[in-house]
């Protein structure tokens, strides 16, 4: 199976995509294991509890202080700084965090645990589509 996802992001944060994706693990019904894979180097991929909002707010919050806009004072030392403050921290972000995931299958179901969800983790501070390739190996 190969299949192509767009998700549309409103800005930083985590965008859970685990029902998009099961459905076209479902869709397929096969056995094996999915690769899940980002084509942007400003953003990022999670497995990530689903349950508690305030676990998706603090890991944005966490990055956001571990890796500070470039205006910042502390990021004077950046380089690439011409798409604006919030490009070269997303590009840090993302070598920090997966682009791609694996995932097993069993007859067209993820065996996530029970609290797991696939996430979209955007980096940038405007809204974007983004593209993520998904690939069943059976």
């Amino acid at each position: 199976m190969n299949a192509t996802l767009e998700v549309r992001t409103n800005g930083p944060g985590l965008t859970e995509i685990t029902d998009q994706v099961a459905a076209a693990v479902r869709d397929h019904g096969g056995s094996g294991v999915l690769t899940v894979f980002v084509q942007h180097t400003s953003c990022s991929l999670l497995i990530q509890e689903n349950a508690d909002p305030d676990v998706l707010r603090d890991l944005r919050e966490f990055f956001r202080r571990l890796v500070p806009p470039a205006d910042d004072a502390s990021m004077r030392w950046l380089r690439h700084t011409t798409e604006g403050p919030d490009d070269m921290p997303a590009h840090i972000k993302a070598a920090l965090l997966p682009v791609s995931l694996s995932i097993p299958v069993v007859e067209g179901r993820m065996q996530l645990g029970t609290w797991q969800g696939v996430y979209l983790f955007e980096h940038r501070d405007a809204p974007h589509t983004r593209r993520v390739a998904l690939h069943l190996s059976e």
